[in-house]
């Protein structure tokens, strides 16, 4: 075999290396974008499990504040509830640093929800449908106080709701700091992978110490309705 047959036979091949080469890579772009929606998917799962975990210690934080308190004073702000409760000389913590930042916020702030607020009665409804048309009692009588207004509002309200996405309260002002406040909601407006009390909107998941007498904060379950929908789009 000539030389020159070789170098022809060698550029052959390599030509033929390059195609299969292009053609795997190919096949791994085509197999990374059909598992990019559910890697996107699992992602978003795990941030609003951690926003839940976050807000459910905030709400835990807020009872302890209130009921230190006796009922006469809700906090002001997240930094209110890092300072602590007084105990003998020192400060004892009841809330991590960790949870009072919102991982489903732009800039991580925690949206401060007042007792008389339209999200706080909305959010009472959301919690009536999901506990089959009643209201959980609060965690203690301390807290009635604060809960009247919004059973009062709720109860007026004789309307059977059978989808809690019917109640609609997108026009909510944001406050993050200097208002005594009940509960906190993220400022994300994006629709949830995880349903919270049936509720599959990161603003309307309001993390407050109200209506949990039973004590079963387990109300969480994955939105695969919500999921099957997407998926069919």
């Amino acid at each position: 075999m000539t030389k020159a047959k070789k170098v022809k036979i060698r550029k052959e091949e390599s030509g033929m290396s390059l195609i299969a080469i292009m053609a795997i890579m190919t096949l791994l772009a085509i197999a990374l974008l059909a598992v990019a929606p559910s890697i996107q998917q699992g992602v978003q799962r795990e941030k609003e499990l951690e926003s839940i975990r976050r807000g459910e210690e905030i709400a835990e934080a807020i009872r302890q504040y209130v009921e230190f308190n006796r009922g006469r004073k809700l906090p002001d702000s997240i930094d209110e509830l890092l300072e602590g409760l007084p105990q003998g000389t020192k400060k004892r913590q009841i809330l991590r640093p960790s949870a009072a930042v919102d991982p489903l916020s732009e800039d991580g702030k925690w949206r401060l929800i007042k007792v008389d607020s339209q999200e706080m009665i909305s959010f009472g409804k959301r919690v009536r449908a999901y506990n089959n048309g009643t209201l959980p009692p609060n965690p203690s009588r301390t807290f009635n106080r604060f809960a009247a207004a919004i059973v009062n509002a709720v109860n007026a309200d004789n309307t059977e709701i059978t989808d809690v996405s019917d109640i609609d309260d997108d026009d909510f002002e944001v406050s993050t700091s200097n208002t005594p406040f009940i509960g906190v909601a993220s400022q994300s407006r994006n629709n949830s992978v995880i349903a919270y009390y049936g509720i599959e909107k990161h603003s309307q998941w309001i993390f407050t110490p109200l209506f949990r007498g039973s004590g079963n904060t387990n109300n969480i379950r994955r939105n695969t309705n919500a999921n099957r929908a997407t998926n069919t789009r």
